[in-house]
């Protein structure tokens, strides 16, 4: 089922997304970016890019594991939250692409 990705800026001013699954728990998150643009470019290379396993590095973390999804230049589009184990981890992983598929927008820097 799909998500919702939600465009915001940070406090210090940068354009950043989240991916939500369908029952709203954040499942990606963003690096910072300068413009909006550059933001819905990396909203648009997750979608592009979580079909590919190739795209994922996971990783143990200090409290269990996490993930981060790349584009195939090998940049870091977004990171996970850690999970307590490597099976959740992996389920995570799975999500991405539900989620990501036929997600909508919702750009949050609109008043």
């Amino acid at each position: 089922m799909a998500g919702k990705f939600e465009i915001f800026k940070d406090k210090g001013g940068k354009f950043r997304f989240r991916l939500k699954a369908s029952n709203g728990e954040i499942v990606l998150a963003s690096q910072g970016y300068a413009s909006k643009s550059g933001c819905k470019n990396g909203v648009a290379s997750v979608q592009k890019n979580c079909g590919n396993a190739n795209c994922f590095d996971k990783k143990a973390a200090k409290n269990g594991f996490r993930f981060n999804l790349k584009s195939t230049n090998g940049q870091v589009i977004g990171t996970s939250e850690t999970y307590s184990t490597e099976k959740a981890c992996d389920n995570g992983i799975a999500s991405i692409s539900r989620a990501a598929n036929g997600a909508t927008v919702v750009d949050l820097t609109v008043a």
